[in-house]
């Protein structure tokens, strides 16, 4: 029983990690912004997410939007992960239409923007090559927005939100 459970833990972070990832990108090309970078990170993207949800370390994955020349958040998206994963569920979905509205809403982004991907841990992560601590811009100022439940596979997922200027 042990090793069903843990194949299926292994499938559930494998689904949530690439949904994850696959929501982050469709807010960065719905948003008006190039995803060639992204896109070009995907591997280490990847490797870092499935890596620090398997360890139960990943908090939150974080995409900053700002302007290059005041360095100033537009807006911020943050997918943050629920852990209550249990074997024999089986449920998994994504909910892409959620996040279309919820795009649609927050408008397109200027053309000159730009945007970092970063992942907020527990204390005592593993470290993953290419990935290290890193400090956010400030949401002082902005009110954020839940949109609630994005992703879930048995009960491992994540909540979307967005920051905006209030």
């Amino acid at each position: 029983m042990t090793t069903v459970a843990t194949y299926s833990y292994t499938h559930s972070v494998t689904y949530v990690a690439d949904n994850i990832l696959k929501s982050l990108k469709d807010i960065i090309r719905l948003s008006g912004l190039d995803p060639d970078h992204f896109a070009s990170h995907w591997t280490s993207n990847l490797l870092a997410v499935k890596t620090w949800l398997e360890s139960g370390h990943l908090e939150r994955a974080i995409l900053e939007v700002y302007d290059p020349k005041s360095d100033s958040l537009i807006i911020r998206w943050d997918v943050d992960v629920v852990y209550t994963w249990a074997a024999g569920d089986g449920s998994f979905w994504t909910d892409t239409d959620q996040l279309k509205y919820a795009i649609r809403k927050a408008g397109v982004t200027p053309s000159q923007a730009k945007y970092s991907f970063l992942l907020q841990n527990k204390p005592g992560r593993p470290d993953v090559q290419g990935w290290g601590p890193a400090s956010y811009r400030s949401t002082d100022g902005m009110v954020k927005q839940s949109l609630g439940a994005t992703v879930e596979h048995s009960g491992l997922g994540a909540n979307a939100g967005y920051w905006r200027r209030a």
